[in-house]
């Protein structure tokens, strides 16, 4: 034998090691999910610590959804199965727990809860290309890549809707704003609101204040604001009730404090009670949670029968987890319905094409839960050649104003 020829062998036997042990084959046929038995959904979000009401009604809402559709046949006799871990909104977890959910055998994935775990997640679900739908990570940097969808508004877009909301609503009265300086979804809700906001407001950054960290006390911020009329809150629920808890020791002037989602759950914090606070405390929102008719009254009822009120309050966050798990669903069915071969142990890859090609269709309209319903209607949802969520937004009221 040729010494070329010898080599040539060498090099032929050591690239059929390498496909053997490595985790895709060269044929394609060897992936994570190659021998799944349902097609698996993964997340990631927070079960404990100060963000888990709104991690726990993610998971419940969309096991929820997955119960349902199991139930009713699954995607052509196909199972779901949803699999989530806890990151404690830390985004130092997402790397491990990413590594686990894909090894494990995700194909499809709502992501992460809340937006900083979730810069971390899109990274890597760029790199292995899987599909996601996030219901609550509002980063405007979320869907950067083409694999990233929301389900949620975009930070950009609750700022500008918010603007819009204070422009039609509160002209002619003082407003003030308190925000997280440090945080990418409250600077970024922030930044639109205040582009946005009209002229005839004059320059609000001698009515703007700002906390840091874990600040737990608010004096300074509660003096600088006691004189506004109406408190635009940019940030979640545990600083805005400790600002409002702290404020009522205050003799001040503000009638109205609203925020965005992220003051959804502050009528559930243990140990906070709102009915204290005397102000209207009300949020630009998608979804009505106190809804007694319509399509979302319905998920209401079956949540709340399934699930303790008190212990897993359902807030937003749950409902677009809802309409995630179904708006996956049912873009599968569409792409079979298109002609596409989808079975339980599709690679993530491959399926992420195939939900890519439905969810970038100008024909592809989900009709679900969250966004503004009329009647028995479900909303109209369809998305942006950038990922984010095209719907029609709502102001929910969490506690009307009181003596």
């Amino acid at each position: 034998m040729k010494l070329s020829t010898k080599i040539l062998s060498l090099a032929l036997a050591l690239v059929m090691i390498v496909c053997a042990i490595s985790l895709t084959s060269c044929n394609g046929e060897d992936h994570p999910a190659a021998d799944n038995e349902k097609i698996k959904i993964g997340l990631t979000g927070p079960l404990t610590g100060g963000a888990s009401i709104y991690g726990i009604a993610v998971k419940n809402a969309a096991q929820l959804a997955v119960d349902e559709i199991n139930a009713a046949g699954g995607l052509d006799g196909i199972q779901f199965e949803l699999v989530m871990y806890d990151d404690k909104h830390d985004a130092t977890t997402v790397e491990t727990l990413y590594a686990k959910l894909y090894e494990e055998g995700m194909q499809a994935s709502l992501g992460t809860v809340t937006t900083k775990p979730g810069l971390e997640f899109k990274t890597f679900a760029k790199e292995d290309n899987v599909f996601f739908l996030t219901p609550s990570a509002t980063g405007d940097a979320i869907p950067e890549f083409a694999n990233g969808y929301q389900m949620c508004f975009a930070d950009s877009n609750q700022g500008t809707a918010a603007a819009k909301f204070f422009n039609e609503n509160y002209a002619g009265k003082k407003i003030g704003v308190f925000y997280k300086s440090d945080d990418e979804y409250s600077v970024g809700i922030y930044n639109n609101f205040k582009a946005n906001l009209d002229k005839s407001f004059g320059d609000i950054s001698a009515t703007t204040a700002s906390f840091t960290g874990e600040a737990s006390t608010f004096d300074s911020q509660i003096q600088l604001l006691k004189d506004c009329e109406v408190v635009f809150m940019p940030i979640y629920y545990t600083p805005a009730s400790q600002f409002m808890t702290q404020a009522m020791n205050v003799d001040n002037s503000i009638a109205i404090y609203y925020g965005c989602d992220g003051f959804d759950g502050i009528d559930a914090i243990e140990g906070f009670d709102i009915n204290t606070v005397k102000q209207e405390v009300s949020y630009l929102s998608h979804f009505n949670s106190t809804a007694t008719e319509g399509p979302a009254a319905e998920f209401i009822a079956k949540y709340n029968d399934k699930y303790d009120e008190e212990r897993e309050p359902l807030n937003q966050f749950g409902a677009a987890a809802y309409d995630c798990v179904y708006a996956i669903y049912e873009a599968m069915k569409t792409a079979k319905a298109n002609g596409k071969e989808i079975d339980a142990n599709i690679s993530a890859d491959e399926l992420c094409e195939i939900l890519k090609e439905v969810f970038n269709s100008d024909s592809f309209t989900f009709r679900g839960i969250t966004g503004k319903t009329e009647g028995n209607e479900k909303s109209t949802i369809s998305w942006s050649a950038d990922g984010t969520v095209q719907k029609e937004a709502i102001k929910y009221i969490v506690k009307e104003a009181s003596n």
